[in-house]
């Protein structure tokens, strides 16, 4: 007997089950093949060989092809389905004519299907349905109840290569000459320079320690520093502004905590449904295999506790 813990394994049926649903909320990403207008699911949208195609069957095909459906315009994708499912519809009449469907083979791919369905008709109700706007918003107020501000700096540089240039500009800014101007002269960084010598606002660790170490101690806007040298050359740096950093509004992060809050839901339900269920892989090699990736996956905790 074993148990399916493996948070690798449970992350990729996540995935595959995002693969093929629709959007989860009405603040989602837009599902992949939208209805030309709000119509019903029964609604025939064609008929072949006197058979109907309805609304609610290009939605299924949608389900199944949706990374195909990603890489085409949207205008096109309803006519991309319709010939698709116009196809199925021939050659599925080919295969009931050959007595395909009457098969063990295809008794078992079809009882497949049908698991596969379900689990999916599940997760969207069971699952994705709990992900709610309010569910989302709940976990933001809780990460910007926790949320720490960090000091953060609006600074300017000029870059040159060597100190005697470095001094000779630090001359120059002493007497009255305009930063931005000298930077746009002078500074060998290609990406600020333009700019005035504009970094924007950074925070500590996302520059080099010497520059970041400088650009910290300045204390009021306006100040500019000594020369400063590190790996890219010699720095003159002046400070724009000071500020704590705030946390993101929640429009710009709401993708990330759905995902977060999604993949929370997904694993209480797993364990839920899982527990009590025995699970009996009769093929050794298999359960080996299980074995292995469920103990790759283990946390440290997890993995004393296989053990004992």
């Amino acid at each position: 007997m074993m148990k399916l813990s493996s948070r690798l394994l449970r992350t990729i049926c996540l995935a595959a089950l995002l693969g093929a649903a629709p959007a989860i909320g009405s603040f989602a990403q837009e599902a992949p093949a939208p209805a030309a207008a709000e119509v019903a699911p029964e609604t025939v949208v064609a008929t072949v060989g006197g058979e109907s195609i309805t609304e609610a069957d290009l939605s299924f095909a949608a389900e199944d092809l949706a990374q195909d459906l990603a890489q085409m315009p949207a205008p096109e994708r309803r006519a991309f389905l319709l010939r698709v499912l116009i196809d199925m519809k021939v050659m599925a009449g080919a295969a009931k004519t050959a007595g395909m469907d009457q098969t063990e083979l295809f008794a078992q791919r079809l009882n497949y299907l049908k698991e596969r369905a379900l689990r999916r008709a599940y997760f969207a109700d069971a699952i994705a349905g709990q992900v709610t706007e309010e569910a989302v918003r709940a976990d933001y107020d809780k990460f910007v109840a926790d949320f720490k501000p960090a000091e953060e700096v609006h600074a300017r540089h000029i870059l040159v290569e060597t100190k005697e240039e470095a001094d000779a500009i630090k001359a120059e800014l002493d007497t009255g000459g305009d930063f931005a101007t000298i930077a746009q002269e002078k500074s060998i960084d290609p990406g600020s320079g333009a700019n005035g010598g504009d970094l924007g606002f950074f925070s500590k660790g996302m520059m080099v320690p010497e520059f970041e170490t400088a650009a910290f101690a300045l204390a009021n806007p306006g100040d500019v520093s000594a020369p400063v040298q590190s790996q890219f050359g010699w720095h003159i740096i002046k400070l724009d502004e000071k500020r704590e950093s705030s946390p993101p509004a929640f429009e710009q992060i709401a993708p990330q905590i759905q995902q977060q809050v999604l993949m929370r839901v997904f694993n209480e339900k797993v364990e839920e449904l899982m527990a009590g269920v025995t699970i009996d892989v009769t093929d050794p090699e298999l359960k080996a295999a299980m074995d292995a990736q469920d103990a790759a996956q283990a946390t440290p905790a997890e993995g004393e506790a296989a053990q004992q």
